[in-house]
């Protein structure tokens, strides 16, 4: 690792503060650019986006996705973890924490609201940002793309009972233009851009030439990163600053649910002998979250100034910092992952069957 991405948790806890300060200083500049939105997806953030995901996507050979089947196992502890636990999960935190032990301390007309937008952040799986998350813990590319494509045709069809079924209401009006686009631009796009930019270097360059050009990629993808959090930062500085207490509050639950989720898909991962490539992206995968969406479809449930579009805007601003302790979690453990009997009879196997 670079001296750059060694200490990236400074870089981004800097980006952090001159985010905040930033949205305060220039509030205008912060609005103009928060405005330039289709469908409340903001099209400069998914400008960055895009510089961030792309030279992961880059790096994935199409023609080697047929292989992702030998990861069924990954697969079906990322599916249980984001369909059959995480909603679940974070609907008892909420209840527990914002219904019993804050309820005396947070605005009694705001605290069904604020379980709405909990249970929002974690019925949808995060889609773009789990790639930069996946690269840097050596993830499996060609898994990573199969589980978030797999996540956004569930999402389609899931995302709306499941969240009616927790909120307990007959309909949910979900912000289909914000579904669709969001995975248009932050799936669709980015990958044939990708693959388009493969295919020219490899037929001009080779081996070689990919190489060089991911070598100068990369630093992009993390300066987008950074640049990302200024932005996401300086959108919200003013309800950072102003409402403090109630942040911190509805943080508790959102960094349960995201340290529970990760361990338990990194524990499940390990118990059936997954290999630590595809553990660390499945844990990254069934712990974060697609932020666009949950404050999209909060504000078109609850409204701008409610307590399910304050709970949904939370978990973006803590997304990064509390997903790269996750990536330094799973990099840090892996001598202890592959010393599982389980991991160790699988890899055991796949070098035999490798050997004939």
């Amino acid at each position: 690792m670079s001296i750059f991405e060694r200490y990236l948790t400074l870089w981004v806890a800097l980006c952090i503060v001159a985010g905040i300060a930033l949205g305060q200083f220039f509030p205008s500049a912060f609005q103009t650019i928060g405005s330039a939105e289709i469908a409340k997806v903001n099209l400069p953030v998914a400008a960055l986006i895009w510089l961030m995901i792309i030279p992961m996507l880059v790096k994935i050979d199409f023609f080697a996705l047929s292989r992702v089947k030998e990861h069924w196992r990954g697969i079906g502890v990322t599916l249980f973890i984001n369909w059959a636990v995480k909603p679940f999960s974070m609907a008892l935190l909420g209840w527990l924490f914002i219904g019993w032990i804050f309820k005396p301390y947070l605005p009694s007309d705001q605290i069904s609201s604020y379980i709405a937008g909990l249970i929002l952040l974690a019925a949808a799986p995060c889609t773009a940002m789990v790639f930069v998350w996946s690269n840097l813990t050596d993830g499996e590319p060609h898994f990573t793309l199969s589980q978030v494509a797999l996540n956004d045709v569930i999402m389609v069809f899931a995302f709306a009972p499941l969240v009616g079924l927790l909120l307990g209401l007959s309909a949910i009006t979900i912000p289909w233009e914000t579904l669709l686009l969001s995975v248009g631009l932050y799936i669709v796009v980015p990958v044939a851009i990708a693959q388009i930019v493969r295919r020219v270097i490899l037929a001009g360059s080779g081996q070689a030439g990919l190489a060089r050009l991911l070598g100068v990629l990369q630093p992009v993808s993390l300066v987008a990163l950074l640049s990302t959090l200024v932005l996401l930062f300086g959108f919200q500085g003013e309800q950072i600053i102003a409402q403090p207490l109630i942040i911190g509050m509805l943080a508790v639950p959102i960094l349960i649910q995201v340290y529970f989720n990760s361990g338990l898909a990194y524990l499940l991962n390990r118990a059936t002998g997954e290999a630590h490539c595809v553990a660390g992206p499945s844990a990254l995968i069934g712990a974060s979250n697609f932020f666009e969406l949950a404050v999209a479809a909060a504000i078109s449930l609850f409204g701008f100034n409610s307590g399910a579009a304050l709970a949904t805007v939370v978990g973006v601003l803590i997304e990064v910092p509390v997903m790269l302790s996750v990536v330094k979690i799973v990099n840090s453990s892996r001598n202890w992952y592959e010393g599982g009997a389980a991991v160790k009879r699988q890899a055991a196997k796949v070098a035999a069957d490798g050997g004939r």
